[in-house]
């Protein structure tokens, strides 16, 4: 069933703005006051002028002719929002008895006369959108005005999400998604890509690098982890010369490895990595080893655990950051979007190419909502309470029409000379 088609209640207009109204509305008893003044002016003119010829016989016809128009003006002008002294004649009070026509025929207009594209895209490339968005940004108050209100926005966004909802988040969207997920093809593909591009070495060269700087930062703790595991009945100075052996000959052989890219344990490692990728590619036994080792880790309970303090640690980090006006986040936000400006103020096909998908993304919204923003008008319109509306309308237009009744009695009034100059002519 059609919500929109179910008739809808009437409802009383809303005043966003009393004291505009009021304006309003002494501005129009003043226009009426004019228009009535002028009538009644022409009335006296003509009751005072009447059965005089010559020159007063062209004042009295004109005065005749000013009261006719400004009295069929009167009627005009209201019979468009009541009937004329309260009498129900055809043909008036048009906009209490015809609103909802009236809504449907506002409806269609906005929607081809505002809606169409080839005028939101005039209108938007006339706007020069990004040209405007560089230059407000190019002033440095407004840049960190945009830094300050996404700081601002972003930090209360970061406080409403608790604990409970990355609990959610893990426990009822990251890991079923995961155990549906075969590991083995990824790590296979991320571990042959590696290889390929040689970006493990850099990870070796660290590990190397950390490992040689322990073995001689900690000569004791080396050989008392060697002795710790000699044999009982081996002699102390025995044990002690060749656990020191030992360490020379590990920190040597670290050093070979560091020094020499081509060395024998590199590509032993890099021949396992190597046969690992392959298997996780195509093996099925150590596949089903990869994917049993994901699902004894998502069963973990630590799993969530972690999850949670590692998003603490990142929002306390990024809070930190963006309460702190100088902080690292603001900063580099602030440099962003000052390059941004700059880059946008004398870049002009990247201007050109931002105006053109502002202009796209306007027209996808009117050509996917915008039948609904327009039917936004009939559907008010149809809930609006008909004397009320009128009234309303009154308000916002009647002191312009009130012209219509002044021009009529001055039109009139000529056209009653000129009407009067023919007549004698004639006769």
């Amino acid at each position: 069933m059609d919500v929109m088609s179910v008739a809808s209640p009437t409802i009383s207009l809303i005043t966003p703005d009393p004291g505009a109204d009021e304006a309003r509305r002494q501005g129009l008893r003043r226009m009426r006051t004019v228009a009535v003044a002028l009538l009644l002016f022409a009335a006296a003119v003509y009751v005072a002028t009447l059965g005089q010829d010559g020159f007063w016989g062209f004042v009295n016809a004109g005065a005749e002719a000013s009261m006719v128009g400004a009295i069929a003006d009167w009627f005009a002008v209201t019979a468009l929002f009541k009937h004329p002294m309260g009498l129900p004649i055809p043909h008036t009070a048009l906009v209490p008895r015809r609103k909802d026509e009236l809504g449907k025929g506002l409806e269609q207009f906005v929607g081809e006369n505002f809606l169409q594209e080839e005028i939101i895209r005039e209108r938007v490339a006339a706007a020069q959108i990004s040209s405007r968005v560089g230059e407000w940004l190019a002033d440095p108050a407004n840049a960190r005005r945009v830094v300050d209100e996404f700081a601002e926005v972003a930090t209360i966004g970061l406080g409403k999400v608790r604990d409970d909802h990355i609990a959610d988040l893990v426990t009822h969207a990251f890991v079923p998604r995961f155990r549906e997920e075969p590991i083995s093809p990824l790590l296979g593909s991320m571990l042959m890509e590696v290889l390929r591009d040689d970006l493990h070495h850099g990870v070796v060269d660290l590990a190397l690098e950390e490992m040689h700087r322990w073995l001689v930062g900690n000569p004791d703790t080396f050989t008392r982890v060697l002795s710790e595991r000699a044999p009982w009945w081996a002699p102390p100075k025995l044990n002690d010369a060749v656990t020191q052996r030992v360490h020379l000959e590990a920190i040597k052989w670290v050093e070979d490895i560091r020094a020499d890219p081509h060395h024998h344990a590199r590509e032993a490692l890099d021949s396992m990595l190597g046969q690992l990728a392959r298997d996780l590619l195509t093996d099925p036994v150590t596949q089903e080893r990869a994917e049993g080792f994901k699902q004894r880790l998502l069963e973990h309970p630590q799993v969530v655990t972690t999850a949670i303090s590692l998003w603490k640690a990142m929002r306390n980090a990024l809070l930190t950051s963006m309460r702190d006006r100088n902080g690292a986040v603001r900063q580099r936000l602030l440099e962003e979007v000052t390059q941004f400006a700059e880059r946008l103020g004398r870049d002009a096909p990247l201007r050109e190419r931002l105006d053109r998908t502002a202009a796209d993304v306007t027209v996808f919204m009117v050509e996917r909502y915008g039948a609904e923003v327009t039917t936004v008008i009939t559907h008010t319109i149809e809930r609006w309470d008909g004397k009320e509306a009128a009234r309303k309308i009154e308000l916002h237009v009647g002191r312009d029409l009130q012209f219509i009744r002044i021009n009529g009695t001055i039109v009139g009034g000529l056209v009653g000379v000129l009407i009067h100059a023919v007549s004698l002519a004639v006769h």
